[in-house]
């Protein structure tokens, strides 16, 4: 069975995409712990990242690079936060969220977001990323 991950890949459920690539995209999910809170996916599902090839984590840390810039340009933080946590979804995700300080990586602080905002931060991010 499709992960959730997939199917909003796959266009069967809906995503705001800031990042689509051959081997990952970069989603934000529905519930940030702070406004730009991304999730970059592999395409292919692997549930646990230790299980990932090499080369695909290598990708996703090079795209976690790039996401990491476009939210420090997108949200002036002093920090972009990395967690794989792998206990929501049996699909390997890397959340990217924008901080200031060690609070706002708490993942407990998560809070449903309307579709309004997320198009909103999914726009701004894609505009930090389109700009050198």
């Amino acid at each position: 069975m499709s992960s959730i991950f997939t199917k909003i890949i796959q266009g069967e459920l809906p995503g705001h995409f800031v990042w689509q690539d051959e081997h990952a995209v970069a989603i934000l999910t529905i519930e940030p712990i702070q406004e730009g809170h991304l999730l970059l996916i592999p395409r292919k599902e692997v549930d646990h990242w230790d299980d990932l090839q090499p080369e695909l984590a290598a990708h996703l840390m090079s795209v976690a690079q790039t996401l990491a810039k476009a939210l420090k340009k997108a949200y002036a933080c002093q920090r972009v936060s990395m967690m794989i946590i792998g206990l929501e979804v049996p699909h390997t995700h890397i959340h990217l969220s924008p901080i200031n300080d060690m609070a706002d990586a708490n993942i407990s602080n998560a809070k449903r977001a309307d579709g309004d905002s997320l198009a909103a931060a999914a726009e701004k991010i894609r505009a930090a990323l389109s700009t050198p």
